[in-house]
């Protein structure tokens, strides 16, 4: 593919950089890698306002680690990154990075899923109409007007780039990093996606860009081609790219750059800078912008609150699973279990403690597979919220927010019905309100610890394989097919960390399970009672506050997961690309 000579607009004034664009240069940058070694080896490049910058290379090159040391996401192992002549500040809503994953929920339509993000990155006092009038704006320079009642699902693989991009541009930042852009699009699509990324720049935000689509090199204004070591091989214009290795075409300046030859005047270390930009001094940008104030905390948590409701509506396995997982429990109480197992003339203790164990049980089920796929599906939107300035602890206490009014009114839809059947017992509010508190809490305590193992997993097909990992333990160390007393030291020691234990106790200390062995005459109920011990001679409130305490622990555990994983994940070298 041979690149035609500089278009007749790439003089010096039509250049010049806006007052609003991100100056970045690298100067000498070698960066390491465990397990992989130095995958970028003193490079040193310059990217200015007003142009689009595509990094090229073969697969191993370094590019994706090029972008992300340029961005200041990655610190390198040797030399320095600069950002308008200073090192790189925390990334905030004045910066623009589009990984090549999706970061846009794909539930909702177009037009609220960016208001949402809006709500997010834009500064706290922002009105409702600026918002919108942001997202509107967006709408019309990616031109997505027409798709903005679309949910994002249904979008294009092109749109939905762009919608990820649009996301970006809420806060007009002043640069834009962009990893793959074109990536698995189709030539027309992909030339549109470039031709929108000139626009910006030419609007005054810096745009970078890695790419493995020989036709973006065309379209760029300054091409950086990396060996597989992760040295300069060329840094310029596209126009002078194969004349620079004295070959006819793209494909064979890749074939001579992994042969090792290096353009014609590029030496190691060489600032791949512009000659019109060459004497320029860094400095600040001189609009003296400042760095953006980030929305509050309790603002952040109610927006996300609202956003989490929303996708959860939205999404039909969703509502099919939280309608019919009580359903099933229910189901399942009615098949297994007689009528009047609770009446106080002729109780049954075998099948009261059944029954309380598996409303335990229910209660965990819910929390639990509510719980594990909340966080697992959206890391890569979490990861570029965090860098535009989203806290991890209103993001976790949003999910607890959002999911915990649903599982109390399960929970309280099961001990209605329950009642009703007749599997639980005639009695008032203060034992009810007893068996309904100990469910929430046990609901609680299961929907953090889904939480934390959907924030611990890299993938939903992960976290489905840690659902029976984790019911298995609930229900063998429980204490009511084995009671506690009866378990060796170790089954013991295990069964304190288990919070269907103290559900299970909990809910039989409320519903008064020892008064009813004691006095209801039947020759089952001492002996069963002796088996149990002490388990249901506490009162429930021991167990509300054990319950309580293991959701407070798995929360806490979950916001450094996240926090780890946030860090760690935007800093992540991919030294296969």
């Amino acid at each position: 593919m041979p690149i035609p000579p500089p278009r007749p607009d790439m003089s010096a004034e039509a250049l010049r950089p806006s007052v609003n664009g991100l100056r970045v240069r690298a100067c000498r940058v070698s960066r390491e890698v465990r397990g992989a070694g130095r995958v970028l080896d003193d490079v040193s490049v310059e990217v200015v306002p007003g142009r689009v910058t595509a990094i090229a290379g073969s697969s191993g090159a370094g590019k994706t680690v090029l972008l992300q040391t340029l961005a200041g996401l990655v610190a390198p192992t040797g030399g320095e990154v600069l950002h308008d002549g200073a090192p790189p500040g925390p990334p905030g809503p004045e910066f623009g990075f589009v990984p090549q994953e999706d970061i846009i929920h794909r539930e909702l339509p177009l037009r609220r899923t960016l208001v949402y993000a809006a709500g997010l990155r834009m500064e706290p006092g922002t009105s409702g109409g600026d918002v919108l009038d942001a997202v509107d704006r967006v709408l019309d320079t990616l031109g997505l007007t027409e798709r903005a009642r679309t949910p994002v699902r249904a979008l294009s693989g092109g749109e939905r780039k762009r919608a990820s991009i649009a996301v970006e541009l809420l806060t007009r930042p002043r640069v834009l990093f962009l990893d793959e852009p074109t990536s698995g699009l189709d030539p027309v699509t992909g030339a549109a996606l470039l031709r929108t990324l000139r626009t910006l720049a030419e609007d005054g935000t810096t745009v970078v860009l890695t790419t493995h689509v020989l036709a973006d090199l065309l379209r760029a204004d300054q091409v950086v081609f990396l060996s597989t070591g992760g040295e300069v091989a060329y840094a310029g214009e596209p126009g002078t790219l194969c004349e620079a290795f004295g070959v006819g075409t793209v494909e064979e300046v890749y074939e001579a750059v992994a042969g090792g030859v290096r353009a014609e005047g590029v030496e190691r270390g060489e600032r791949g800078v512009p000659e019109d930009d060459a004497g320029r001094p860094d400095g600040p940008a001189p609009d003296g912008r400042t760095r953006r104030e980030r929305v509050g905390a309790v603002r952040q948590w109610a927006l996300l609150t609202r956003r989490g409701t929303a996708l959860l509506l939205h999404n039909r396995l969703s509502v099919a699973v939280l309608a019919g997982s009580p359903v099933m429990i229910v189901a399942m109480f009615a098949v297994l279990f007689r009528a009047g197992a609770f009446d106080p003339a002729a109780p049954d203790p075998g099948s009261t403690a059944m029954i309380m164990f598996w409303i335990a049980f229910g209660a965990f089920f819910f929390g639990l597979t509510y719980g594990l796929l909340q966080i697992c599906t959206e890391l890569p939107v979490l990861r570029r919220e965090w860098l535009a300035g989203l806290r991890i602890g209103p993001y976790v206490a949003s999910k607890l927010t959002t999911m915990l009014p649903v599982l109390a009114v399960a929970d309280a839809l099961l001990l209605v019905v329950l009642r009703a059947l007749d599997r639980l017992p005639a009695a008032g509010w203060d034992t009810y309100g007893s068996l309904f508190v100990s469910s929430v809490l046990a609901s609680a305590a299961a929907l953090a610890l889904g939480l934390l193992a959907s924030a611990a997993v890299s993938e939903p097909g992960q976290a489905t394989l840690m659902l029976p990992l984790l019911c298995f333990p609930q229900v063998l160390f429980s204490g009511a097919f084995v009671p506690v007393p009866r378990m060796t030291v170790a089954g013991k020691a295990i069964s304190w960390a288990m919070t269907n234990r103290w559900a299970f106790e909990a809910l039989g200390s409320g519903v008064g399970l020892e008064s009813l062995w004691r006095s209801g005459g039947s020759p089952a109920g001492p002996p069963l009672l002796a088996s149990y011990g002490e388990s249901f001679g506490h009162p429930a409130s021991r167990g509300w506050v054990v319950l309580a305490g293991f959701a407070l622990v798995f929360l806490a555990w979950t916001w450094v997961v996240l926090a780890r994983k946030c860090r760690d994940g935007v800093a992540r070298d991919r030294a296969g690309r």
